[in-house]
């Protein structure tokens, strides 16, 4: 497709804005997507696209947080393995699916999203610490890693609440956890649609420079001044979005 200057504009202010969001409280893609779709891209289209701007985002922020020492590095060997395989099967998934089922499939997926961030807030950890943290942890990334490359908006919130509520971390740990998971998603999701030829590169790459950007700037106030002031945009964004698709012919 042929994206407008202000279509352009728009979905690059997106992925920057995306960027900061989801490296501090997860959920970058309710911003990316609905941004994706307002510029006439078909949903598989529009989830391909997302993901080949947000691989970089999500390298800028893992990279980030474990310079800053918020990341467990007993973690990322199960982190990267599982989520990038789970990622993989969501994408076959989602390539699979025919257009017509997938928009409400989506809807849905964007209203429990949604909820994710207004709850994430709110949750609290297990008393008890699992037994076998590195199984769990297995089975948490697979399980959320085919969520990310099926769809994925509100995909690092729901890591950071399962980091809290599944191993106790901190809201910045998690945050920290959280990144290695999403990078491995969204990089297996990117190569497969990357290879199936789904992506639309003319919008993909200036987002991807503006989403690392942002990622920078997100990861460093996560890090320094934690993530309050989030949700309230989120949950506006990801409003508008389900409007829109619901109200969409």
């Amino acid at each position: 497709m042929s994206a407008t200057p202000a279509e352009l504009a728009l979905v690059v202010l997106a992925a920057l804005a995306a960027g900061i969001v989801d490296a501090v409280a997860g959920g970058g893609g309710l911003v990316t997507l609905p941004a994706l779709v307002a510029v006439g891209l078909p949903l598989h289209a529009a989830i391909a696209t997302n993901k080949g701007q947000a691989v970089f985002g999500a390298a800028s922020s893992f990279a980030t947080y474990a310079r800053g020492g918020a990341v467990d590095r007993d973690r990322i060997p199960a982190g990267l393995t599982f989520g990038f395989v789970g990622s993989m099967l969501g994408a076959a998934l989602l390539l699979a699916v025919r257009p017509g089922p997938l928009r409400p499939a989506v809807i849905a997926l964007l209203v429990f999203a949604g909820a994710a961030v207004v709850l994430r807030g709110r949750v609290a950890p297990l008393r008890r610490r699992p037994s076998r943290p590195q199984l769990l942890l297995a089975a948490f990334a697979l399980g959320l890693g085919a969520y990310d490359g099926f769809f994925g908006p509100g995909m690092g919130s729901l890591l950071i609440v399962g980091f809290v509520l599944l191993f106790g971390d901190t809201l910045t740990r998690a945050s920290g956890n959280a990144k290695v998971v999403n990078f491995a998603s969204n990089l297996a999701a990117f190569g497969l649609f990357a290879w199936k030829g789904v992506i639309v590169w003319r919008l993909a790459l200036p987002m991807a420079g503006a989403n690392m950007a942002g990622a920078f700037v997100g990861a460093h106030l996560a890090l320094s001044r934690g993530d309050r002031l989030v949700r309230i945009a989120l949950i506006v964004v990801v409003t508008g979005a389900v409007a829109k698709l619901a109200l969409a012919h």
